[in-house]
């Protein structure tokens, strides 16, 4: 009896590091990172019950920023699995990560950073397709469901209004902005800002396989590595885009304008 009563303790240890809980919604995609930028490896029918073996923080869904790593190896919106409770329910996801001190960064930026990223986005008040048919709203804000049907703020939006679209979006780029960098690697809010205009405008996975963060996770001087990797993203739909060309330039003036406040790995 005794013996039986260990195996089933050991099933049950094992069974709860890798709960199952249903899909809430119709269809749910899994992605290969916690953000709407990854790309989908899988999707889930409503309904159907994951396993899941860690959760972290991601973009926010509905205000739900947790997402939940599947057994699938993939991670979907904690938002659409139903838990049954709003917060963590297992173990936060600790591996696979290059990232310093996640938590500890700014989550927004500076407004010189606000206002560079809603300059070269530029204001659109309904949703409509960006230059490369994508559908946008707002200051970039990139539509996740069918007319933007995701956004709180009513349409056509104001220019108040897109801005706080904005600053509800950017803690999803300067999270996956974290995950990617090293501890060592020593930021202030105006690279911060600059390197988080780059992140919004290109996407989380673009940047986490980048040349330039990999360079500035070796250690190399931050306003060389900005200065000679950031020109380089200048292409939307295979083509160089002088609109592109010219945001890059002002993304390294900001980078390189001096700021004595620190925004990574730790937000002063």
């Amino acid at each position: 009896m005794k013996f039986l009563t260990l195996a089933a303790c050991a099933l049950l240890s094992t069974t709860s590091l890798a709960a199952s809980y249903p899909i809430t919604g119709n269809t749910v995609n899994c992605r290969s990172g916690p953000g709407t930028s990854y790309g989908v490896k899988k999707s889930y029918k409503k309904g159907q019950n994951v396993s899941i073996t860690c959760q972290t923080s991601g973009t926010s869904v509905n205000g739900n920023s947790i997402w939940d790593k599947t057994s699938d190896g993939c991670y979907v919106a904690d938002y659409y699995v139903k838990t049954g409770k709003n917060g963590y329910v297992t173990s936060k996801c600790g591996g696979g990560s290059s990232g310093g001190s996640s938590d500890s960064h700014c989550k927004k930026v500076n407004a010189a950073g606000i206002n560079l990223i809603a300059q070269w986005e530029g204001f659109v008040a309904s949703p409509k397709p960006d230059p490369i048919g994508l559908p946008t709203v707002g200051y970039g804000h990139l539509c996740k469901q069918k007319n933007c049907a995701e956004v709180k703020y009513k349409f056509p939006l104001s220019k108040t209004t897109a801005k706080q679209l904005l600053n509800d979006d950017l803690p999803t780029y300067t999270a996956c902005l974290a995950k990617v960098l090293n501890s060592k690697v020593k930021l202030n809010d105006n690279q911060w800002a600059a390197l988080t205009s780059w992140t919004f405008n290109n996407g989380c996975g673009n940047v986490a396989t980048s040349t330039l963060v990999k360079r500035l996770n070796k250690g190399e001087n931050p306003n060389t590595v900005a200065s000679e990797e950031l020109p380089k993203w200048r292409l939307a739909g295979g083509r160089v885009l002088q609109g592109l060309v010219n945001r890059r330039k002002a993304e390294i003036k900001l980078f390189k304008t001096a700021s004595s406040k620190q925004a990574y790995p730790k937000c002063q």
